[in-house]
C-alpha cells in the first residue's frame, strides 16, 4: 500500500492520504468501511477521552497494564 503521511510544521503526523484505487480495494475487502467517516463521535465522548488522557499525563504511574487489570477484575468476580 502506498500511503502518504501528512505532517504539521512540528513533524507530527496529522493525516494519511490513500490513493483512490487502494481505497476502493479496501472498501471491497471491508464492507462498510466507507461509512466510518459518516458517523460522528458525540462531544461527551470526545470530552471524556480528553479528560482521561489529561489525567493519564498527570499521573502515568497510576495506570495498570492489561494483565494486572484483568487479574484485579477477575478477583472481584
Amino acid at each position: 500500500m502506498s500511503l502518504q503521511f501528512i505532517s504539521d510544521s512540528k513533524g507530527e503526523t496529522t493525516g494519511v492520504f490513500i490513493p483512490i484505487n487502494e481505497w476502493n480495494e479496501l472498501k471491497n475487502k471491508f464492507k462498510g468501511i466507507d461509512e466510518l467517516d459518516k458517523t460522528s463521535i458525540p462531544d461527551w465522548h470526545i470530552d471524556l477521552v480528553r479528560n482521561r488522557m489529561s489525567e493519564y499525563k498527570k499521573h502515568p504511574e497510576q495506570v495498570l497494564d492489561f494483565d494486572t487489570a484483568m487479574d484485579e477484575i477477575e478477583k472481584e468476580l
